[in-house]
């Protein structure tokens, strides 16, 4: 049976915090109100999925349908904004402060307990191999048109493996590894709240991506970290190929297909994150402002 949003914020807080909580906890925890919250407990023990304050193993079972299962990172650029830097080494490898910034990436999947995770490469593809000796369980997809395409080439290649999904950007600073997270209810897209942007950002009604654009005001600008669930990926593996075959196809950002081209068969909420979790670096005077070993 399918959770209510309800059900699965109750359990989705029981099963990833460490401590057990009352049902105060729980309202600070999910938002909801203490009466939403009794009210869930009761439905969740009726169903078996809860008891004496605790998750079952039917209760655990409950959520599986809602636990990311792989990860899919698109690194196949060249990183032309972090030139000199980029011209001997993928920017998702680039070292600042001593870490790859993909590590920080890896890292925060595996403590998710996301294990199933694949790397598309092409710009130096072969400089990836480094990755094998600390994550040896990592797999790696080729994108042989990486340089006359845009990133929806690599979706093209991932296509089939974008069910229970995570979709990185390889090439973001993580800080925040708990944004990373175990269970998702519906696919999402993470962002941060904005009164003005000039990046690409977000318009949502209602938690849903109504609209992606190039800046705004009173929106949410997007960080390159999106999952989509079982049913949301399976329409991806038809959609992506249908954008890429459009006039001009090859040339479109990855999710412009669910949140523009095909936004009607999908509802995408926003995750929020905060400017502290993440950070992209745009350019190679922002990475000497983050490092300074750079700054020779």
């Amino acid at each position: 049976m399918s959770l209510t949003r309800k059900q699965f914020d109750v359990l989705e807080k029981m099963v990833t915090q460490t401590d057990s909580y009352t049902q105060r906890d729980l309202e600070r925890l999910t938002g909801h109100s203490l009466g939403t919250i009794n009210r869930v407990i009761k439905e969740l023990t009726d169903l078996g999925f809860v008891s004496n304050g605790a998750i079952t193993e039917a209760g655990m079972n409950a959520l599986e349908p809602y636990r990311a299962k792989r990860a899919v990172f698109i690194a196949a650029g060249f990183g032309s904004r972090l030139v000199p830097i980029t011209f001997n080494t993928p920017k998702p490898l680039v070292r600042v402060k001593g870490t790859r910034i993909i590590d920080h990436l890896l890292d925060a999947c595996l403590e998710a307990g996301i294990e199933e995770i694949y790397i598309v490469r092409g710009y130096l593809a072969e400089q990836f191999d480094q990755l094998l000796y600390k994550y040896p369980t990592v797999k790696f997809l080729e994108n042989p048109v990486y340089n006359e395409a845009n990133n929806i080439s690599s979706s093209m290649i991932a296509k089939e493996l974008l069910s229970n999904a995570y979709v990185f950007e390889a090439d973001l600073l993580l800080s925040n590894p708990k944004i990373i997270t175990k269970y998702h209810y519906t696919s999402d897209f993470l962002a941060i709240k904005k009164d003005r942007t000039d990046d690409w950002c977000f318009e949502v009604k209602d938690k849903v991506i109504t609209e992606e654009k190039v800046g705004g005001e009173d929106c949410w600008q997007m960080v390159g970290i999106s999952y989509w669930n079982e049913e949301d990926g399976r329409k991806l593996a038809n959609d992506i190929p249908e954008v890429y075959s459009m006039p001009g196809g090859k040339e479109r950002y990855w999710e412009q297909v669910p949140l523009v081209y095909k936004k009607k068969n999908y509802a995408v909420e926003v995750r929020e994150c905060f400017e502290e979790d993440i950070v992209e670096i745009d350019t190679f005077k922002e990475l000497k402002q983050i490092d300074p070993t750079y700054d020779v």
